[in-house]
């Protein structure tokens, strides 16, 4: 049970002139007696809240950044009305700071024998399952003196997805990969390894795709046509290690990562090929293998939601072993990490050689933009320092880069903005040059 406002205002507007005219033990008790009476009588016409059902249905997923309703259904069976205000409560990142307060908590009535529904709109600001704490109730009387209070456990999770910004692109790059199928009339065919059918010579083929046997069988010169591989397979490898974990803009690294690889994982599964993930620090974080086309991005975005950076430093000769047992066979792995000095150097080029002797490598890497800035700053001191750190910290990086592709790695280094265009269209001229 609790006390309102209400009750604590009409014990002090009473004790007022007792305090003033009659201030003994029994002016106290004339005043205080009928209010304990009409608590007691507010308290008993209150409905019990111990006997209330109370279930949830609703959404169970949602992209970060939008919203998710979840729906409580109030039963009330016993033979008083119910006036309630509602507390459900949810771990704090389930709103926006600062609407929390009004988001949680919700007034309700229902009759006697009747249910009722109130709907919780959540908004989350991390990834990852949010789950539902408790629902607490508190039933008021028809005076609202004094009220029944209780907590019921109404389990529920909300799982927070990926945002996936970056799909705003995924029409462009499919454009581009219908111009190298040949699927789209443009000024020059696209180019590809795999045999795809025959056609009649038109001037300005090129003369080397001439198909000479088909000519002498027919009275028209017939040319060979290409397109691009297909049914390749591609591994993502997400680095959940501590560089992953540091924060450029508003979001940690592996944020940015994750949003690049979904929009190559959709890219190539359009274009036909498999698509694997894993995530790696110092043990496989999430393994994902062996989806079909249509279940790949799905699977990608719910195993991405739970992963979180962990501040350990990655395990890379396990990385390069796991990757290795994965893609058993010659593949296209994509590995998004740091292109910090030190890790690269002490970490990867010792192991690099094991997976460039079988499969094609593309190293992907976050890049702060807040360094392109201060390399732009003058004006003062401070801001010419800046400029000088930012200068030679982007020499490291370049430096780090060209160790890595003299061990014949193609490496992307871009902004979290830029970053998921640019690796898809390293991975369409890998394609089309016939490298995965």
């Amino acid at each position: 049970m609790a006390l309102t406002g209400r009750a604590a205002l009409l014990a002090a507007l009473g004790s007022l002139p007792v305090g003033i005219w009659e201030p003994s033990w029994t002016g106290i008790l004339a005043v205080n007696a009928p209010l304990a009476l009409a608590c007691a009588c507010d308290f008993a016409l209150a409905a019990p809240v111990r006997h209330l059902s109370i279930t949830r249905s609703g959404d169970t997923s949602v992209r970060l950044g939008e919203t998710a309703d979840v729906t409580l259904t109030v039963t009330n069976p016993s033979r008083r009305p119910l006036r309630a205000r509602i507390r459900d409560a949810w771990p704090p990142s389930s709103w926006l700071p600062g609407t929390e307060f009004d988001a949680s908590r919700h007034r309700l009535t229902v009759p006697p024998g009747e249910r009722r529904r109130l709907t919780t709109r959540l908004r989350p600001t991390r990834r990852g399952d949010r789950h539902a704490d408790r629902v607490t109730i508190r039933s008021y009387g028809p005076l609202g003196l004094l009220t029944r209070q209780g907590t019921h456990a109404v389990p529920w999770a909300v799982r927070v997805l990926p945002p996936f910004t970056s799909r705003k692109h995924l029409p462009s790059k499919l454009a581009r990969l219908r111009e190298l199928d040949g699927r789209t009339s443009v000024l020059t065919r696209g180019e590809g390894t795999e045999f795809d059918s025959l056609r009649e010579y038109v001037p300005g083929d090129d003369t080397r795709s001439i198909d000479w046997r088909a000519t002498a069988r027919q009275t028209s010169v017939a040319v060979r046509t290409w397109r691009p591989e297909r049914d390749r397979h591609i591994l993502l490898v997400l680095d959940t290690g501590r560089t992953s974990a540091g924060r450029v803009g508003d979001a940690p690294r592996l944020d940015a990562s994750m949003d690049a690889a979904l929009l190559l994982a959709a890219l190539a599964s359009r274009a036909g090929d498999r698509v694997d993930l894993l995530a790696y620090d110092r043990r496989v974080r999430t393994l994902v293998q062996g989806r079909t086309a249509r279940d790949v991005l799905p699977s990608l975005v719910n195993a991405m939601a739970t992963l979180e950076p962990e501040l350990v430093e990655t395990d890379a000769r396990g990385l390069a072993a796991t990757a290795i047992r994965t893609a058993p066979r010659r593949s296209l792995i994509v590995l998004l990490t740091s292109l910090d000095a030190a890790p690269v150097e002490e970490g990867l080029l010792p192991v690099l050689a094991q997976l460039t002797q079988r499969h094609t490598v593309l190293v992907a890497s976050v890049a702060d933009p807040h360094i392109a800035h201060m390399a732009t700053s003058r004006g003062n001191t401070d801001a010419v320092y800046e400029a000088a750190a930012a200068a030679r910290a982007q020499t490291e990086r370049d430096r780090t880069a060209e160790k890595l592709r003299r061990h014949g790695v193609t490496v992307v280094d871009a902004t979290p903005d830029d970053l998921a265009p640019a690796l898809a269209d390293a991975y369409l001229a890998l394609k089309s040059a016939g490298r995965l």
